[in-house]
């Protein structure tokens, strides 16, 4: 991969919120219902295209999307993204 390939691309696996919002309007996002992660509310965990398959947990509050992490998605989770979505409870999402 040459230096103009990596340009677009994240070093490491952080993420900004800002960049993360992104990842809600990639027309092939996937999404699921977060079971583990709180009791207190409902979590949802998205994975959408910007600059990178992002992978994104966040709440709903009203009308609005309150990201609680983000980062760069992990191997196993690109081949989901790429592949079959409904797998492990995946599911597509249009914006």
């Amino acid at each position: 991969m040459g230096r103009r390939e990596r340009a677009g691309k994240y070093s490491g696996s952080c993420v900004n919120f800002t960049d993360a919002t992104y990842a809600f309007h990639d027309h092939a996002r996937i999404e699921r219902h977060d079971d583990d992660s709180s009791d207190a509310e409902d979590r949802w965990q998205t994975m959408g295209f910007f600059k990178d398959v992002l992978f994104v947990v966040y709440t709903e509050r009203g009308d609005v999307n309150r990201i609680i992490s983000a980062r760069v998605a992990e191997p196993f989770e690109r081949r989901i993204y790429y592949g079959n979505g409904e797998i492990h409870g995946w599911q597509r999402i249009n914006p």
